[in-house]
């Protein structure tokens, strides 16, 4: 690309031939000397002339370039200098193009004080204090939630030194059953150290061995006949299996974050889970804003950077990062963490088991706040102002349907209609319909059932007239849905085809009107695009549902109810002890017959039957 053809008055032909092929760390600068953004490289002449070819970039990438006034170069002994450096200049510049995380607090932790009688509190900052400190926390409210619960439990004091001090007689929290008053020596030396080697058991996440010495300490009491003391500590391991069957996973006690990122209708959401001694300790959602349409490796591998490197103390870094995609540069990161931390730092994304569930856990917060943030009243009225600004349309759309087909190979098709009002979706009016005596894969012949199924039923006002209907598909689709509205009548509805761009990337979707065929592409941060990728996206994942549920129920009646003998009954019954169709295939004659209801005979029959299905 030409300087004249990129729109830039930078000689970029003339800066290639000088920069050199070292690693190192890349400043884009417009005419006002502002930083646009910060790059890293491992070879920087290779990594700079990529902004620079003939073709290839996307619309975000050439806006940047046309900015560019000048490039400063500063060139680092290794990769993971380069790395460092960038972060530095990140979090100096907070550059408009790239990923920013916009978080700057420190994080709480709980701390423990190193004191004759210590004490539990907040604390922010730098760890200079003496004492023990447990965290990081997400939030304030994470901690002091677990301050109100601990201060249930141990009754190990949170008043400050100076309260402690000028005390003369026990305080409320003494009379209300939430401290064991030190401080008027209500509870000798040894008891109140007991306590405080309890909670530190709880907050390191041995509660293994916690309950153990809990039940230990409960059976003594109870021998000397002690039993007001040995109640309140069964009280005490009540509330310990509580806060173990909501906080832990069985089998795992290490300490790691996990970050999931999921992303629609132009926005993404990183979801950080943390995990210290086995015990969850919360979790926070983040939001950045992508400006050169980076994809969700390039958002974790930012995250990462920007999360762990620009923190002031290195004992913010776990032994482990669990991610639901893996980083761009990933063994780099790694290093570069395990560097800062002085141990190694494993970054994983395909794990097993317990990780598992926890991944799971993260991915599916990181959906669910995701789908709030989007459905949020003032967001989704900005993108509906902004869609009929676009469309041109004489008032903010009140009603709005979108329809998907969804099939595998032609097996099972579905198709969804997913409705949006003026708050967003209107689930209570989903509907999915099974498609059937078409030819399998034939979209366009399941595009118009649905759309004459659904629409007909508008004449009788069984279904409301939306003020727009988008239809998942280019011209084709579109052309479907117009003959079928003529056919049926229907009037004055404007239609909205969405076709997927050039090289199908979100961001690059062509609208197209059916009224006049008018082609319409919008910037990718149009909030009018991100509500329509919405909307779309929302169909797209309620056909998938529907067809999923159809292909396996059809699948499962194919194997099973075709044979002999097996009906409802006992089909749920093999299917239950089994632990789903798998478990039923892999299963001998003799296993087959300790299921309740499954004779001899039976048995051979669903173990010959399912292997010539």
């Amino acid at each position: 690309m030409s300087d004249k053809d990129s729109g830039s008055g930078f000689d970029s032909s003339r800066f290639l031939k000088n920069v050199t092929r070292k690693p190192g760390v890349y400043v884009m600068l417009d005419a006002a000397a502002k930083v646009l953004y910060v790059g890293k490289a491992k070879n920087l002449r290779n990594r700079l002339g990529s902004y620079f070819r003939a073709s290839g970039l996307t619309t975000k990438t050439m806006a940047l370039v046309s900015k560019i006034d000048q490039i400063e170069v500063t060139v680092t002994g290794t990769e993971r200098e380069a790395l460092l450096l960038e972060q530095n200049l990140i979090k100096q510049y907070k550059p408009p193009y790239n990923i920013l995380l916009r978080d700057d607090k420190s994080y709480p932790y709980i701390f423990l004080s190193d004191h004759r009688h210590p004490r539990l509190s907040l604390h922010r900052g730098s760890k200079r204090k003496k004492g023990q400190y447990f965290g990081p926390y997400p939030s304030a409210a994470a901690v002091k939630e677990s301050l109100s619960w601990l201060q249930k439990v141990f009754k190990v004091r949170q008043c400050e030194d100076s309260y402690y001090r000028a005390r003369s007689r026990p305080c409320l929290q003494y009379q209300i059953g939430r401290c064991s008053g030190p401080c008027v020596e209500k509870i000798s030396e040894n008891e109140y150290s007991k306590d405080v080697h309890q909670t530190e058991l709880f907050l390191t996440g041995k509660s293994d061995v916690l309950l153990t010495e809990l039940g230990d300490e409960m059976d003594y009491q109870a021998q000397q006949l002690e039993f007001e003391k040995a109640a309140e500590l069964r009280d005490r391991i009540g509330y310990l299996q509580q806060v173990q069957a909501s906080q832990y996973i069985e089998g795992e006690r290490g300490d790691l974050d996990i970050i999931a990122a999921v992303e629609e209708a132009g926005t993404v959401c990183l979801q950080l889970l943390y995990v210290r001694g086995g015990r969850v300790l919360g979790s926070r959602s983040y939001f950045p804003k992508s400006h050169l349409g980076e994809g969700l490796a390039e958002h974790i591998e930012a995250f990462l950077a920007q999360h762990y490197l620009t923190q002031l103390s290195t004992m913010d870094i776990p032994k482990e990062i669990i991610c639901n995609i893996p980083p761009t540069d990933a063994q780099l990161l790694a290093d570069s963490l395990s560097e800062e931390a002085g141990r190694q730092v494993l970054i994983s994304y395909k794990v097993r088991g317990n990780r598992a569930k926890w991944q799971s856990l993260a991915v599916t917060a990181a959906e669910q706040n995701l789908r709030n943030r989007l459905a949020s009243s003032s967001g989704t009225a900005k993108r509906f102002a902004a869609l009929q600004s676009v469309l041109e349309l004489d008032a903010v759309p009140e009603r709005m349907e979108c329809f998907d087909i969804s099939h595998s190979s032609g097996e099972a098709t579905v198709a969804s209609c997913v409705v949006f009002d003026k708050d967003g979706p209107l689930k209570s009016d989903y509907r999915k319909m099974n498609i059937d005596g078409i030819e399998p894969g034939d979209d366009y012949a399941a595009m118009r059932q649905a759309l004459t199924r659904r629409y007909k039923r508008i004449k009788s006002g069984d279904v409301a007239l939306p003020d727009l209907l988008f239809i998942d598909g280019g011209k084709g689709q579109l052309s479907q849905a117009k003959e079928v509205m003529a056919e049926l009548g229907v009037e004055n509805l404007l239609m909205v085809g969405v076709a997927k761009g050039s090289d199908r990337r979100a961001g690059l979707e062509v609208l197209i009107r059916s009224d006049n065929g008018k082609e319409i592409s919008l910037p990718d941060n149009s909030p009018a695009l991100h509500l329509i990728q919405h909307i779309r996206d929302e169909s797209h994942r309620f056909a998938i549902t529907g067809h999923k549920a159809r292909r396996d129920k059809t699948r499962r009646q194919s194997t099973l109810e075709a044979i002999p003998g097996v009906g409802t009954k006992r089909r749920r019954e093999l299917l239950k002890y089994f632990g789903g169709l798998q478990g039923v295939r892999n299963a001998s004659v003799g296993d087959l017959q300790r299921v309740p209801g499954i004779s001899h005979n039976i048995a051979k029959e669903i173990y010959e039957g399912l292997r010539s299905a």
